[in-house]
């Protein structure tokens, strides 16, 4: 079992940045595949980011791309969303994931362990 667990939101101001955390524990998420994903009230859950095991590749949602990029530190097991320029419209619960597939996961259908979230919000 792997447990994630998602530090590091908070209530920000429109263009501010924001880095989010998630820390792995109980196993080694060295081979996995890992993802950010994001839920806003009154909305279904979707995909921010995924990264795969060696960090070579990694995919955004375009409402992100080119303001947020995903890195991981293996040897801490943790994995981090960099966010910045952020917009009203990023506010949600973001919710980091983990998946036994190596390779870099979009379909949260795919992902086997997830944290209980971090709420960001982001004022105009």
């Amino acid at each position: 079992q792997v447990q994630l667990v998602e530090s590091g939101g908070g209530l920000v101001q429109a263009g501010d940045s924001l880095r989010l955390s998630c820390a792995a524990s109980g196993r080694t998420i060295n081979s996995y595949a890992m993802g950010w994903f994001r839920q806003a009230p009154g909305k279904q859950r979707e995909f921010v980011a995924t990264i795969g095991w060696s960090a070579r590749s990694t995919y955004y949602a375009d409402s992100v791309k080119g303001r947020f990029t995903i890195s991981r530190d293996n040897a801490k097991n943790t994995v981090f969303l960099q966010m910045g320029s952020l917009k009203p419209e990023d506010t949600a619960v973001y919710y980091c994931a983990a998946s036994v597939r190596s390779r870099a996961v979009i379909d949260s259908m795919n992902y086997d362990y997830w944290g209980q979230g971090t709420q960001v919000t982001v004022s105009s």
